[in-house]
């Protein structure tokens, strides 16, 4: 019998009931002595048919790990191909063949991600982008330290702008790997979008167009504004952009947004011209080693990791 074969029914059946022909014991109920045998001979042939059970059981569980892995390669080729829809329905195959097989549950989340558009918030988008975070979220049960599926959840909050979840997610894998460098550099993005949205909507009643270099003609009342607002989020973000940079030297967009972050940090030092325009000054350096470091990087061709990355086996990285 090959491993998907079907078991022979006769002889479960037959170990299952344990009778034997002209075994006439049973019809007499009087003799105890015969009931009690017959119970007990039962009792002692459970463990056999247990055993049966399992010797069945355990080909066919192999032979499902196989098939999930077949539509796994499949699923994984078709991803490499471009063609997502048929990527995703195989992913689906080999997660109902073998519900454990992480991996092709994170590649069947990353499937569905890339169907998910950056920053719309449409119901439909953003059950597509919850539909792919709760098959991540499934592998993380089973495994708290699955850093793929960890960065997969932030970023597909943040594609649907659930900021405060996605720095969430991203600051549970820096629990798991300290030195990732792209998690620091996103919670960093992150607290620098806040600010600056912040900023905007702060400086726009009173008719200011923010000019990057701290604003110094702005009232008291928004300088206190700005502070109370940002000053927490200016300084959580430099410590997670210092931190991208200093894991990832030639991090050119981690140095692209230091420079923000100190334009934002200058608005913060508003009342203090000094201060101010020290936080310019950093801002401006950071810009220029930015530039002169990308510029390094293209020449290299080295721009870091990018996507979803796989080893010889097509296994996800």
């Amino acid at each position: 019998m090959d491993c998907c074969g079907k078991a022979n029914k006769g002889r479960l059946i037959s170990k299952i009931r344990g009778g034997r022909a002209g075994d006439t014991r049973r019809d007499n109920p009087g003799d105890d002595s015969k009931e009690k045998e017959t119970h007990m001979n039962r009792l002692a042939r459970l463990p056999v048919v247990a055993a049966a059970l399992v010797a069945m059981m355990v080909p066919m569980i192999g032979c499902n790990k196989l098939i999930a892995r077949d539509h796994l390669n499949k699923g994984v080729e078709a991803f490499k191909a471009g063609k997502i829809e048929a990527a995703i329905n195989q992913f689906q195959q080999a997660t109902q063949q073998d519900p454990q097989l992480a991996v092709a549950k994170n590649y069947l989340a990353a499937a569905l991600s890339q169907n998910v558009v950056q920053g719309l918030t449409t119901p439909d988008n953003v059950k597509t982008a919850m539909d792919a975070i709760g098959i991540y979220k499934q592998v993380v049960a089973a495994n708290p330290n699955d850093v793929v599926s960890l960065k997969g959840i932030a970023a597909l909050y943040f594609s649907i702008k659930k900021m405060q979840e996605a720095e969430d997610w991203q600051k549970k894998v820096l629990q798991v790997d300290p030195k990732d460098p792209e998690a620091a550099y996103t919670i960093g993005v992150i607290d620098w979008t806040q600010a600056h949205e912040n900023a905007l909507k702060i400086f726009s009643p009173e008719g200011i167009t923010d000019d990057g270099k701290g604003n110094v003609k702005m009232k008291k009342n928004v300088c206190e504004a700005i502070k109370a607002q940002n000053g927490p989020l200016v300084e959580e973000g430099l410590k997670y952009l210092n931190q991208a940079v200093a894991n990832r030297p030639n991090y050119d967009d981690a140095m692209s947004y230091v420079n923000l972050i100190y334009r934002r940090k200058a608005d913060v030092d508003c009342g203090n011209a000094n201060d101010v325009a020290a936080d310019v000054k950093q801002a401006d350096d950071w810009a220029a080693k930015a530039m002169g470091i990308r510029k390094e990087n293209e020449a290299k061709k080295d721009k870091g990791p990018q996507g979803i990355t796989m080893d010889a086996n097509g296994n996800m990285q």
